[in-house]
């Protein structure tokens, strides 16, 4: 029997334990981490040319950057901390190694593990090493400046494969030296611990428990809801408000605003699938997404923009006049009304107010973006890894709060592996799910040590399916429906990143990271499609990994001016999608999807925008994650007060050049996305569609999809709010259904 619910609060989020399986040998293992200090390096002067570990470069140089790093950091001991930032390489750190080995033996699928072994074990084959590195001397025993040729040969590969493995391994060092650095943080001045706000005690969640056992354990509700993210808590409440015995179950696990914002080495493993590391399959894109209590809306930037006109009709045009009705917008503001939304009480950091100044100046729309923060200001960057003020009313304020009112049940923890069904005169019928749960361990954290984990059977009347548009469609394949349009029209927003840097301090990790939108070219085909630009979390942890890498020093350098760096994303309405399918060895999330051609001349425009609006608020250099176009450097003689504004020759000539550059294949760029849709698309036929007006999935009764990935198409905007008042209207209609006779089938 399942024990009562339990309440507590963890004290720690600790990292779950390393394995010990042994993914490289020694040889590999050794190789690797050469390259690791290649792409981080110490930084020394001609004194250290005997290392084969250290970045030796002109005296002159590392003088320059010495005083450059000393006079930007805000210590008493900033000439000790510039000389140890410089010094410091990836494999000095202490943490490096067991964190290498978590990534690739819980978040590396088996294929790129064998990918990379068979690449470590060439470079320490003479005609491996000569096909690669063009000597056939192993690399960790060639001079640095060749190991650094190498990678730099890599990136500009003609082989896909090749640039494939730059890609990799740049984005898993940058990402690990970003998460574990003890230099880092104090040489840029990030605090560890937000200065604005202050920590509240949140709602008081508790949990079903259940005792070991060798056979299933055996449950029974009116709903399941799988997933608690923005999709499934609004569903919760509205059926637990209509009576309806509600479960919600989370394969991930909740954590108190006491232990928010987490540090990065926690907060990405504990609250981001796969740790943060998913990527696209051509490992041009990083892919984020929730995987805790409250799902995406725990770790989001409160962006709450209802669904515009133009997209609201090109889905109804596609046979659901839903879209177009009030009930849609009654739901719309439903939803908002719940999270306090609003946009008159936003204060705005620096880089948000130069997206609406520069706008301003440029005669280009923008606005304020409406916040799901009650009503009220919330000044805080840090969200993205959890909010410690409770100030932000994603689900585990407001939604979730209200279901736990109603009597809903919760247990995390849980992972479902199908959905059950049986059959009855209505045909194929779902009737519950098996999954497996993992408790917390012995401290009540999540490292898995003595944890209990138990198989379990809940029976329901009705299934919601409610795991995201990457997750979503994997289960309803797991649980045998037959439909080829599962985990296909997958739409991702892909963002390319541009950063300005300016003369004066403006610490962009203060201050909400998502407060303002410049929409002038959101519809460039006539058709929906083109792109909006915000800002971006500046918080090291989530922008310093998309800074292109060029070299050891002039990264370190570029991360070093982060505090007077102002970063903006350039999101693009996907008119071509991709597809989400299951790795063939381990069944984890594969994401095949390249940004087309149309898709990347609009990032190619996206990109000059943000530079012009950076130019003209007075920007010394823009940098961008289109690793083959050079930054743009003000020239020494243009001050910022030229009557010719963005006519500015340099800038033209670099507008032009980037024109002529644009990219020819998608996996030039490094791209981010953080909003999946589209995977289980609605329609009004099961021949282009995986569900029908009602949520409910072709050939089935009694199971729904209730989340992003039931959008039509893309939103265009950040998709929380249309994806809330999607699930609020889903949601009313299967408690009325639940009410009729023949609901019980």
């Amino acid at each position: 029997m399942a024990q009562p619910l339990v309440s507590f609060t963890p004290l720690a989020a600790p990292l779950s334990p390393v394995s010990t399986e042994q993914v490289f040998n020694d040889l590999q293992w050794k190789t690797l981490l050469s390259l690791a200090d290649t792409i981080i390096p110490s930084v020394r002067g001609p004194r250290a040319r005997k290392s084969r570990s250290t970045k030796v470069v002109a005296q002159a140089k590392i003088d320059a950057a010495h005083e450059t790093l000393k006079s930007s950091i805000p210590s008493p001991d900033a000439a000790v901390l510039a000389t140890q930032y410089l010094e410091e390489n990836l494999t000095s750190i202490p943490e490096v190694r067991q964190a290498l080995q978590r990534l690739f033996t819980q978040y590396v699928h088996q294929e790129g593990r064998n990918g990379l072994s068979m690449i470590l074990t060439a470079l320490n084959t003479r005609a491996g090493s000569l096909l690669l590195t063009g000597s056939m001397i192993p690399i960790q025993d060639q001079p640095f400046y060749v190991r650094e040729q190498v990678l730099q040969g890599w990136a500009d590969s003609r082989l896909p494969p090749v640039r494939a493995v730059y890609r990799g391994l740049t984005a898993m060092f940058k990402k690990t030296w970003v998460t574990f650095s003890p230099t880092l943080y104090p040489t840029v001045g990030v605090p560890l611990v937000p200065i604005h706000g202050s920590p509240q005690d949140g709602f008081q969640y508790e949990f079903l428990q259940f005792p070991p056992g060798q056979k299933p354990e055996m449950i029974e509700t009116d709903v399941i809801v799988i997933g608690s993210g923005c999709g499934g808590s609004v569903a919760a409440k509205n059926l637990a408000e209509a009576g309806k015995r509600v479960i919600v179950v989370e394969k991930g696990y909740s954590f108190s605003t006491r232990q928010f914002p987490m540090k990065p080495s926690e907060g990405f493993n504990n609250m981001f699938d796969s740790g943060g590391s998913v990527t696209n399959d051509e490992g041009s894109m990083g892919v984020l997404y929730g995987s805790t209590w409250g799902g995406g809306g725990t770790i989001n930037w409160s962006a709450s923009l209802q669904t515009q006109g133009y997209v609201r009709r090109e889905w109804a045009n596609r046979g659901l006049p839903f879209f177009t009705s009030m009930e849609f917008q009654n739901s719309l503001d439903r939803v908002c009304d719940r999270m306090g939304v609003s946009a008159e009480c936003t204060n705005h950091n620096k880089a948000n107010r130069m997206i609406l100044e520069g706008a301003r100046k440029l005669g280009y729309a923008a606005k304020a973006v409406p916040q799901n923060t009650g009503g009220t200001t919330h000044y805080c960057g840090h969200c993205t890894l959890g909010c410690h003020s409770g100030g932000k009313k994603g689900p585990i304020e407001s939604f979730l709060v209200d279901a736990a009112n109603a009597n809903a049940t919760f247990i995390e923890g849980f992972n479902v592996e199908r959905v059950l069904f049986s059959k009855k005169k209505a045909g194929r019928v779902a009737s519950g799910v098996l999954g497996t749960w993992v408790s917390r361990d012995a401290h009540f954290g999540v490292s898995g040590v003595g944890a209990v984990k138990r198989k379990v059977i809940i029976r329901a009347r009705k299934v919601i399916v409610s795991c995201g548009s990457l997750h979503s469609p994997l289960l309803l394949l797991r649980s045998g429906i037959k439909n080829s349009n599962i985990g296909r029209n997958l739409y991702l927003h892909p963002v390319a990143i541009s950063t300005a840097v300016f003369d004066e301090a403006i610490r962009p990790w203060e201050g909400a990271c998502l407060t303002t939108v410049m929409n002038e070219f959101e519809n460039i085909d006539g058709q929906g499609h083109g792109f909006k630009l915000e800002c971006v979390s500046m918080l090291p942890a989530a922008i310093l990994p998309i800074f292109t890498w060029r070299d050891g020093l002039d990264f370190k350098l570029q991360v070093a001016k982060l505090s007077h760096s102002a970063g903006f994303i350039t999101l693009i309405r996907d008119r071509d999608s991709g597809r989400v399918y299951a790795d063939p060895n381990d069944g984890r999330v594969r994401i095949d999807y390249s940004v087309s051609a149309f898709d990347r001349h609009h990032m190619v425009e996206a990109l000059i925008t943000s530079a012009k609006i950076s130019y003209i608020s007075g920007a010394k250099e823009i940098h961008t994650s289109y690793r083959d176009m050079p930054p743009f450097i003000r020239p020494a003689e243009d001050t910022g007060d030229s009557p010719l504004g963005i006519n500015s020759p340099a800038l033209q000539a670099w507008v032009d050049d980037l024109r002529r550059k644009a990219p020819k294949t998608s996996d030039k760029v490094m791209w981010a996305s953080a909003h999946q849709m589209g995977s289980c698309r609605m329609g009004t036929s099961s021949r282009y569609s995986v569900v029908d007006t009602e949520g409910q999935v072709w050939g089935t009764k009694g199971l729904y999809v209730v989340d992003a990935s039931i959008f039509p198409s893309a939103s265009g905007v950040n998709p929380m709010i249309t994806n809330m008042g999607i699930a609020d209207y889903l949601s009313r209609n299967i408690a009325k259904t639940m009410e009729m006779p023949s609901a019980r089938l």
